[in-house]
């Protein structure tokens, strides 16, 4: 994703009924701060500000916009501004909750509930600083309750399209929230191709590199499955766009088994599929495969039961009058 190059509001700024208190986050499409309302309670203040088409320097508060860029700009704005009235309705534990939005500064600003926590993504990086990985238990309870927060945008007729370990934010609790959504972005794709493309790499499913491809429900499994891969492995995986010449992630699955059980391994494969027929068509069908319990490994269940039998065999043949004579022989000449 391209960086923010654009400055963030002060510190301490009064904007619209809020104060800023500092900024939080940013990327190439927006820079959200921590800030206090009326009530000095916590918001999270999302501004939208693409850094590829706006530019503001320190101590200015609106950016500067040429000519050439404003009508991208503004379609962006106002998908970003449809987004926020939308995601306003949705009143999900594990999505984001957005709280209010308005214009200032020639742009606008999404209001949502400030939650304490970390990322998805920074709980992975401390995994593996312990030289650890992530369970597969944790990562069947966190993905079964990010697929409820998505059922609900979907039947909002919204797609994430922006669906990564830091986009998945884990409360002090555990829970998992929703953060994030990138629709706003899709509009820079389609009316600007010259613009870098704002997705993530590993995570973005192959028709998001294709300009006028079909989007859908099936563009947000793919990317469920690129962070439920990312939980396992560590890091995302192939970039589509490599896959279709040189596609590695065989190689990758293979080094998977054995450290997670044969069905969420093949669930995060089928997620995978280049072909959007070949993923799974509902979110239902990937919780239902998550709230099964992973079934016992045959080789190793097989084993424990022979060895069982092998060794109370054994126990009655060493007892004393146990017939512990030569098997005869019951074969017919």
């Amino acid at each position: 994703m391209a960086a923010q190059n654009n400055a963030a509001l002060p510190d301490g700024l009064e904007i619209a009924g809020y104060r800023i208190v500092k900024k939080i986050a940013s990327g190439g499409f927006s820079i959200v701060y921590l800030a206090e309302d009326a009530e000095g309670g916590a918001v999270a203040i999302k501004e939208y500000l693409p850094s590829a088409l706006a530019l503001r320097q320190p101590g200015q508060l609106a950016p500067s916009i040429s000519k050439a860029h404003l009508p991208v700009f503004r379609i962006g704005l106002k998908c970003f501004f449809e987004e926020g009235r939308a995601l306003a309705r949705i009143a999900h534990p594990n999505v984001v909750r957005v709280l209010n939005f308005f214009r200032a500064n020639d742009t606008v600003y999404m209001v949502m509930a400030y939650e304490s926590g970390y990322s998805l993504q920074e709980h992975i990086a401390r995994q593996r600083n312990k030289g650890s990985k992530l369970g597969e238990a944790f990562i069947r309870q966190i993905f079964i309750q990010v697929l409820n927060g998505l059922r609900e945008v979907h039947a909002s007729h919204l797609l994430h399209l922006d669906l990564k370990p830091a986009n998945i934010y884990l409360r002090t609790d555990g829970t998992p929230i929703l953060l994030d959504f990138g629709a706003a972005r899709q509009s820079f794709n389609a009316d600007l191709p010259a613009l870098t493309p704002m997705y993530t790499p590993g995570f973005a499913p192959p028709e998001l590199y294709q300009k006028g491809a079909s989007l859908g429900p099936w563009s947000d499994v793919y990317s469920i499955g690129a962070a439920m891969f990312a939980c396992m492995v560590g890091s995302p995986p192939q970039p589509a766009d490599q896959r279709r010449g040189d596609d590695k992630m065989a190689e990758h699955f293979a080094r998977l088994d054995g450290a997670y059980s044969a069905e969420l391994v093949q669930l995060v494969r089928a997620c995978l599929m280049s072909e959007v027929l070949a993923r799974p068509q509902s979110l239902f069908a990937l919780q239902k495969v998550l709230l099964a319990a992973p079934a016992a490994r045959p080789a190793a269940g097989a084993l424990a039961r022979w060895s069982a039998r092998l060794r109370a065999l054994a126990g009655r043949l060493g007892r004393p009058g146990a017939g512990g004579g030569a098997a005869p022989n019951t074969r017919q000449s």
